[in-house]
């Protein structure tokens, strides 16, 4: 209701100024003369044509416009210039349909020069009243709706952009983890072909002769002795193959560790709290035995935020710089005001030393704010690591 009366305030105020013009052309009239059932009735016709103007558009607006002249046309005819104020009402009217120049507003004042007016001082109230507000309407209201609607626009468009762009960052992030899980099943594959390939023989062949060994052992056990030292020799040579095939087929680490920290954050989506990873750097200067540090913390942190916390959203930041990664886990929960630390905690800070680096706990409780409201500070935990 409230918005209505906002978005019309300013037909609401007209139609009570023209209405009190046309009250104040009555009573001017009944000081001469008695009020005749004939001009009330064009009285009533005027004030709901000018009433109705607002649903009128194109070419119905310019019959609308020559009717209203028509009717105040007949009033200034059988019953004087009393009607004069509802007369300049219609005409700036005219003119805020068709946006003329504010300085032509002013021709109005001309109607007081005119004989038989009425009280001039009274018509130079009313016109300057009625040019104050039109002149408000076409100065002030008309720009700023104007802006509201193109700042309007500009935020919905915004708003689609944002959109449209969480959600190709979505499908990106769903293409590569398919890309990284497809890797890991096509690497599985060539692993498991090329051990099948290079051991299957071997392995079979070495069987074979271990059984010829058991029928020769007690009739030729020089013999047998021989092929069983063949068959030693046959696989410590496989499983020399079997560790050089391993080195090579091995996946990198920064991937492996780059998929989990993803299927983590797919895991929390999934219970309901946004979680996001952010990685600056060159993350190829990280070593294996980091990841492992980075990736126990980050797990470990993350399950406490969930746990504990109650936090909408976690974010999860990996920065590379000269001689150092900073790693911070961090979420938007209720915190707390002292930090204990349990085993969770104690564990995270231990690797970290093992590893040459530095922790940090931070956390603030929820702040209440002006309203009575509480702000949520959350706990961010602190990683700094030498390369």
């Amino acid at each position: 209701m409230d918005h209505c009366l906002k978005n019309s305030y300013f037909t609401i105020i007209r139609m009570i100024l023209m209405i009190s013009f046309c009250v104040y052309a009555v009573g001017s009239v009944t000081k001469e003369a008695e009020v005749s059932v004939w001009m009330l009735l064009l009285v009533l016709l005027y004030v709901s044509a000018v009433a109705t103007k607002e649903l009128f558009e194109g070419k119905a607006r310019i019959v609308f416009y020559v009717a209203a002249f028509v009717l105040w046309g007949l009033l200034m005819a059988f019953f004087g210039k009393g009607f004069i104020l509802p007369g300049v009402f219609l005409g700036m009217e005219v003119f805020l349909d068709l946006r003329v120049r504010y300085y032509l507003y002013f021709l109005f004042y001309l109607v007081v020069l005119m004989p038989g007016a009425g009280d001039k001082t009274v018509l130079l109230i009313m016109i300057t009243m009625l040019l104050s507000l039109y002149l408000q309407h076409e100065f002030v209201v008309i720009p700023y709706r104007e802006q509201m609607q193109s700042e309007t626009v500009t935020q919905q468009g915004l708003k689609r952009d944002i959109r449209q762009k969480e959600s190709e960052a979505k499908e990106e992030h769903k293409k590569s983890v398919l890309m990284a899980e497809n890797r890991i099943l096509e690497e599985r594959a060539s692993l498991s072909q090329t051990l099948h390939d290079k051991l299957g023989h071997n392995i079979n062949g070495s069987i074979y002769q271990l059984e010829a060994s058991k029928l020769l052992l007690e009739k030729d056990p020089e013999r047998a002795k021989g092929m069983i030292q063949a068959v030693i020799d046959q696989l410590r040579t496989g499983m020399d193959e079997i560790r050089a095939i391993l080195r090579k087929e091995r996946p990198e680490k920064k991937k492996l560790a780059l998929l989990q920290l993803h299927e983590l954050c797919d895991d929390c989506s999934n219970k309901g709290v946004e979680a996001e990873l952010v990685t600056e750097g060159d993350l190829s200067v990280i070593s294996d035995e980091l990841w492992e540090v980075m990736l126990d913390n980050i797990f470990e942190a993350v399950t406490n935020s969930l746990k504990y916390s109650g936090c909408r959203r976690i974010d999860i930041g990996i920065v590379v710089l000269n001689r150092m990664i900073k790693c911070t886990i961090s979420d938007d929960g209720c915190g707390c005001a002292e930090i204990n630390p349990g085993m969770g905690l104690s564990g995270m800070r231990k690797r970290i030393r093992e590893a040459g680096g530095t922790i940090d706990f931070r956390s603030t409780p929820d702040a209440e704010t002006d309203d009575g409201s509480l702000s949520p500070i959350g706990f961010q935990v602190s990683m700094l690591l030498p390369i």
